[in-house]
Parts: structure tokens; C-alpha cells; sequence
């Protein structure tokens, strides 16, 4: 992709996004993820009614008077992406690529960040930690990030998701909203496993939101005869005969129980969580994702 080409599709993205952001994502944004938390404010003399465990101990004894501390909410708010970054992304059969929509979908999480004036920032993983764009607040930082989003290319191709989860509670320290966006396409049911125990603890210090994005033949093989695939994170090629429905029916089958086994997870983690295609209107799933 060219310089010209790389910046007519942040410019596209940005005005598709910042609108989507400013006009339908702003509210509801503002109400579910803001004032999570209570800052410390000011000291004050202590007022009948008041509760005793705000009493400051240090500013009491210094001036022979009961004072308390008061707490206001906070109001700032750090928002955190977690971008999947590994081959499975350049796929796509109706609609975009699935990088194309996660680029998009970031990118409205992120404007609708700045809109707030809050900070944002990206982790990009794959069976590793690609980048790591620290959170900032303003609009050249979210232009920054949605040119990455479209032009980043990763050293690896794998998926390790509890790498990225305990690398993002690592590196995060304040409580923050992250959204962890992937088509949690792993290698084996034991990968699914293994993010219970960082995805908890990720949860019990953040915001926890998971969004997955998968094609239509991600989750089923259509009736086009013997065909050969390719398998982007791991570089093999298989033939395979889609005309046999017990072929069919096996891919479909081990799509269901990954499935499964994934909302069983989220579900025990309380981790926030959606699923869409890449052919849905995604305005409506992260509206949908806003209010649960």
C-alpha cells in the first residue's frame, strides 16, 4: 500500500468513524464506561451526618478538629484496544476482511474515546506482543493508531491471547476499559483454557469487553467441490473435499464446540463479550455491547 493510498483510507475511516462515534456511540459510551471510580478531592471540616470512615486522622490530629477527605468521581478515563494481529485477520469471503473491520471497529472505539477526552491505546498481538502504543489522549494520537490498524504487518503469525492478556495486565496498571478484539481462531481447545486464569485477572483490575469478529465460512464450508486451504497462522496447505456433507459437518461441528467453549469462559469470567460477522452492521453490535 502507498503513502497516497494509506492516507485516503485513514481519511475515509475517520470520517465514517468519527461521525459514528460523535453522533450514536457518545452517549452511551459516557453513561456505562465513565465514573467507574472516586478520586481524592479535598479535606473538609467533619458535619454531623458525615461518615466517620472518611475521617482524615493526620489533618485531625494537626488541627484538633475532625476533618474528613471527600472523593469525587473520576471523570478521565483510560481505554484500552487489544487487536488481534495474527494471519487469520486477511480473510474474508463477503464484506471486508476481518482486519479491515477491526480496523474500523477500533477506530470508532477510539474517536469515541476522544470525544470524551479521554486517553486510548492500542496493544497489537499475534503469538506475541507486536506493539504497544501507550495510552494518549487527542486526535492526532487516534490517527496515529487507525494508520497502524490499517498498514501494521506483524513478525508473527500465530494467536496467543493469554500472552496479550497478561502482557496487557503487566503494562496497565490504572484501572482502564479494554476491549479485546479478535476472532479467537486458536490452535487447540487447551489455548481457549489457558486465558481463564489471566483473563481473571485482567477483569478483577479492568473493564473487561471481548468482541469477536468471524467470517461466515469461518464458522461453516460451503458445497464447492475439492478445494485447497490455506491456513495463514501456520502456513500449511490442506485439500479438502467440501462436497462430502460428513466433511461439512465436521468443520461445522468443531466451530460449534470452540464456540461453546469460548462463551463458557467469558461466562465464568465475567468478561463482557459480543459476537459478529463480517457481514453485520456493527453499529448495532457495539450498541448492543454498550448496554449489556
Amino acid at each position: 500500500m502507498t503513502s497516497e493510498e494509506l492516507l485516503k483510507r485513514v481519511r475515509k475511516i475517520e470520517i465514517k468513524t468519527r461521525s459514528l462515534s460523535r453522533n450514536i456511540f457518545a452517549g452511551e459510551y459516557h453513561s456505562q464506561f465513565k465514573g467507574r471510580g472516586m478520586a481524592f478531592s479535598e479535606v473538609r471540616e467533619y458535619q454531623p451526618g458525615d461518615d466517620v470512615r472518611t475521617i482524615d486522622w493526620n489533618v485531625t490530629a494537626r488541627l484538633n478538629k475532625p476533618y474528613i477527605k471527600v472523593f469525587e468521581e473520576e471523570r478521565e478515563l483510560t481505554v484500552m484496544l487489544l487487536v488481534d494481529v495474527s494471519g487469520s485477520r486477511d480473510f474474508g469471503t463477503v464484506g471486508d476482511f476481518k482486519r479491515d473491520r477491526m480496523a474500523e471497529i477500533a477506530a470508532t472505539l477510539a474517536f469515541s474515546t476522544i470525544e470524551n477526552n479521554d486517553k486510548v491505546g492500542v496493544i497489537f498481538f499475534s503469538d506475541r506482543i507486536e506493539k504497544f502504543i501507550p495510552p494518549k489522549k487527542g486526535k492526532t494520537h487516534v490517527l496515529h493508531i487507525i494508520r497502524e490498524l490499517l498498514s501494521f504487518e506483524p513478525e508473527s503469525h500465530g494467536t496467543n491471547i493469554a500472552n496479550a492478556l497478561q502482557y496487557f495486565s503487566n503494562a496497565i496498571k490504572r484501572r482502564s476499559t479494554a476491549f479485546l478484539i479478535s476472532d479467537f481462531i486458536v490452535a487447540s481447545p487447551e489455548a481457549i483454557t489457558a486465558m481463564e486464569k489471566p483473563l481473571l485477572i485482567a477483569g478483577n483490575r479492568h473493564d473487561m469487553h471481548a468482541i469477536r469478529l468471524y467470517d461466515p465460512v469461518d464458522a461453516a464450508l460451503p458445497n464447492i467441490g475439492l478445494i485447497q486451504l490455506h491456513d495463514a497462522e501456520t502456513g500449511r496447505n490442506h485439500w479438502v473435499n467440501t462436497s462430502l456433507s460428513s466433511v461439512r459437518q465436521a468443520y461445522s461441528r468443531r466451530w460449534q464446540q470452540n464456540t461453546e467453549r469460548l462463551d463458557d469462559l467469558l461466562l465464568r469470567t465475567g468478561t463482557n463479550h459480543i459476537s459478529m460477522r463480517t457481514d453485520e452492521d456493527y453499529v448495532k453490535k457495539l450498541m448492543q455491547l454498550f448496554k449489556s
